[in-house]
């Protein structure tokens, strides 16, 4: 799918994979509407790369259908990219006894409630379109992660959360298919995002040295890459993409 002239709604815009997939889309001509949290942060790369900042939480159904009529004024809504998460650390039962109940339902909530409240309003939005010459209408890229196939010890509300975001994505893919929209998710490894990036410098060698090849941490650049190349490849959908330099983690 061409995206230069579409419109292209990125969440988690305002930093790691989020904005490098936001800017390479307008480097690629994509007309791009940034949403995050974070109304400086957004601003800013959305005045950087000529976007359209928008903020609200994407688990917030009442906000995101209130943007959606002054997204859509923009042009045709082609492509949807899911980045927004949050990866707080936590056992089942630590030290203190048994984790808050709220912070396994925030990581839910914006993961994985976040992720589709995004895709039911975009995919109703795509196919209104009209389709290309291969029948297309629209794409959806959802962020998944490795941990939903292999969380470690601490990881159970992320690993829960992206293995949801996981298993979506061949029933949407099932569903969108007479409305010419694919579906497909990435599932990342270790990448330089900031929480990464905030880590003691020896925490983040031992770490990218845990990847076989190659040993670093991935590049939000190369995520953004991804992207791209699902945009062009129409038989890519229904499927999860692993971003991991053959990364397999470890019980911890």
């Amino acid at each position: 799918m061409d995206i230069a002239g579409q419109v292209a709604i990125v969440t988690g815009a305002a930093s790691g994979l989020g904005r490098a997939t936001a800017q390479a889309l307008a480097a690629a001509g994509a007309v791009v509407a940034l949403i995050d949290l974070d109304e400086a942060m957004v601003t800013d790369a959305a005045r950087a790369m000529g976007g359209h900042g928008f903020v609200f939480d994407v688990a917030d159904a009442a906000a995101a259908e209130a943007a959606m009529p002054r997204i859509e004024a923009l042009g045709p809504l082609r492509l949807l990219v899911n980045c927004a998460g949050v990866a707080p650390a936590g056992k089942i039962v630590g030290r203190d006894g048994p984790m808050d109940l709220a912070v396994f339902e925030r990581v839910v909530r914006v993961n994985l409630i976040g992720t589709f409240n995004l895709m039911r309003l975009a995919a109703a939005v795509m196919a209104k379109q009209t389709p290309n010459a291969e029948g297309e209408r629209g794409v959806i890229v959802n962020t998944a992660s490795i941990a939903a196939f292999e969380g470690q010890i601490g990881q159970a509300a992320y690993a829960a959360a992206k293995g949801g975001v996981a298993s979506l994505t061949l029933p949407a893919a099932r569903e969108f298919a007479s409305l010419g929209i694919r579906v497909v998710a990435i599932a990342p490894g270790l990448f330089g995002t900031p929480m990464l990036l905030s880590m003691p410098e020896k925490v983040q060698e031992s770490l990218a040295a845990s990847v076989p090849f190659p040993s670093r941490f991935g590049r939000p650049e190369e995520y953004a890459a991804l992207v791209l190349h699902i945009l062009a490849n129409p038989m890519l959908n229904g499927s999860i993409l692993r971003l991991d330099g053959a990364l397999r983690m470890a019980p911890r």
